[in-house]
């Protein structure tokens, strides 16, 4: 949008428009995208202005915002001086509690000791050559010990558990509560939509109940399958197609909660921060959806499967005057299928941009993820794998668990890489100074060795020569024994005496 100076009742503005201009300037910039066409009125322009000064995109030159009173004029508009965007969710500025995984080490009361999983220890060279002693013939005897039975309450943790650092790595978080209460995440809706599926990848109901009525689901088939003009199928009364896109859209329309829901606002929300990202956002989408109540998840793969044809399908008559087909769907289910449960501004903007995406990824957003699926089986294989124990050894040893990364920050990554190693040589140099059993003279051999190898740190320890010395204090140096002759015979000046020589 062009801006410049304007003057008003004696009085200049700076970098300021009037509501004539932006009308202009707009109006020519919708005929030309490709997304309105040359079909939209000035008219329309006006009402989407409206909308812009309603939210807070523009305001009048004195800094009024939130009425519809826009009209086609000459009165001053401008930009705001801060984005009216809503803020995606921050990272935390401190580390919290990282979720973590189910532990089935501890055996329950009352189990007998061949179910009881033993502690992983370091193998000495004995320990080594039994474990190895196949090798050369000697075949020792062994029986199978496994492990305690997973429970379906512990398999589904595992699910929970582990789809939740999945979004959370993929997210970049340290913390998943800013944008999601993980006690209202059902595990069970998790494992129904990654196993409950047709061929197609649609969500199967156990609960027919929830399903799309029959008239609804007839008419999305109707419009996704719309039949060529050669067709004798087709009906032959004039805007047919309307009346079925109206029937849909209204059943849409008065769904009780978005498809999304409520609780999973701010999570969809975060997510729009990757989209510069494409395969980032769309694995993060994945594993949202996984996260939705499978009649939500059905009614939105149906949805977004009737919209996508109806884009794509040329045949299609105009579902409504004055607007193209995708900005149609856009408009249209935007509202239904993301919204928040307090009214905030700008929700319709994040909505749009959303759908928009979904649309155009559909086929892949609404896949289960196999890489996550392919890790949470390996981990719930690897709990009910059978271990083999060995007779003669103190302790067993049995496979540990998969370790798992966790993302850090890059100050923290800063921080690691300056005083990581510097920790450990700090803590080496105070058991050399605190070790009694080493004599002064060994102890000083150290130092001055680590000294040499590690100045910085020993600098850190010793910033000057005095808590050097400190270290070391020199003893007071006894006083010399006077000789018993000395004290009986005291000193006498040097007499002359008689030579004996002759």
């Amino acid at each position: 949008m062009p801006l410049r100076k304007h003057r008003c009742r004696f009085k200049s503005y700076e970098h300021c428009f009037t509501a004539a201009e932006a009308v202009d300037w707009l109006h020519e910039l919708l005929r030309c995208s490709q997304n309105f066409g040359p079909e939209v009125t000035r008219k329309q322009t006006v009402q989407l202005l409206k909308k812009f000064l309603k939210n807070h995109v523009i305001e009048d030159i004195k800094g009024k915002w939130g009425q519809e009173d826009f009209e086609d004029n000459r009165h001053l508009y401008r930009f705001p001086p801060s984005s009216p965007l809503k803020p995606y969710p921050k990272k935390p500025p401190y580390q919290k509690d990282v979720i973590k995984f189910p532990e089935w080490n501890d055996p329950p009361a009352g189990t007998s000791q061949e179910n009881i999983p033993v502690r992983p220890v370091v193998m000495n060279s004995e320990m080594w050559y039994k474990r190895h002693s196949i090798a050369i013939g000697e075949v020792p005897a062994c029986r199978l010990v496994y492990r305690r039975q997973l429970t379906e309450a512990n398999v589904e943790e595992i699910w929970k558990s582990m789809t939740l650092s999945y979004l959370q790595k993929i997210l970049g978080l340290d913390s998943l509560e800013e944008i999601l209460d993980i006690k209202l995440v059902n595990s069970k809706f998790i494992i129904h939509n990654v196993y409950s599926v047709s061929k197609q990848g649609v969500v199967i109901l156990d609960d027919k109940s929830k399903e799309l009525p029959h008239w609804v689901l007839s008419a999305m088939k109707c419009l996704a399958n719309w039949p060529n003009c050669s067709d004798l199928k087709q009906p032959m009364y004039l805007g047919f197609e309307k009346d079925v896109f109206k029937t849909i859209a209204d059943y849409y329309g008065h769904l009780k909660e978005p498809l999304l829901t409520f609780h999973l606002f701010d999570a969809f929300v975060s997510v729009l921060g990757l989209l510069q990202k494409e395969k980032m956002a769309i694995e993060a989408f994945q594993i949202c959806c996984l996260l939705l109540p499978p009649e939500n998840r059905r009614k939105l793969q149906l949805l977004m499967r009737m919209m996508t044809r109806i884009c794509l399908n040329k045949e299609m008559p105009p579902l409504c005057d004055g607007f193209g087909t995708r900005t149609l769907m856009v408009q249209t289910f935007s509202r239904c299928i993301l919204c928040s449960k307090d009214e905030v501004d700008l929700d319709e903007l994040l909505a749009a941009r959303l759908v928009t995406f979904l649309m155009d990824n559909y086929q892949e957003i609404l896949k289960v993820p196999v890489a996550l699926q392919t890790s949470i089986e390996e981990r719930v294989a690897h709990l009910r794998r059978v271990q083999i124990k060995y007779p003669g050894a103190d302790m067993d040893i049995t496979l540990s668990a998969p370790s798992f990364c966790r993302q850090i920050s890059p100050e923290e990554f800063e921080y690691q890489r300056a005083y990581g190693s510097q920790e450990p040589l700090a803590a080496l140099l105070e058991d050399v100074i605190t070790d009694a059993k080493l004599s002064s003279k060994e102890k000083k051999k150290k130092l001055k060795q680590f000294q040499k190898s590690y100045p910085e740190v020993y600098q850190e320890r010793f910033p000057t020569p005095e808590s050097e010395a400190l270290l070391f204090p020199e003893k007071p140096k006894p006083k010399p024994q006077l000789l018993l002759w000395a004290l009986k015979n005291p000193f006498q000046p040097f007499q002359r005496t008689r030579s004996f020589r002759m």
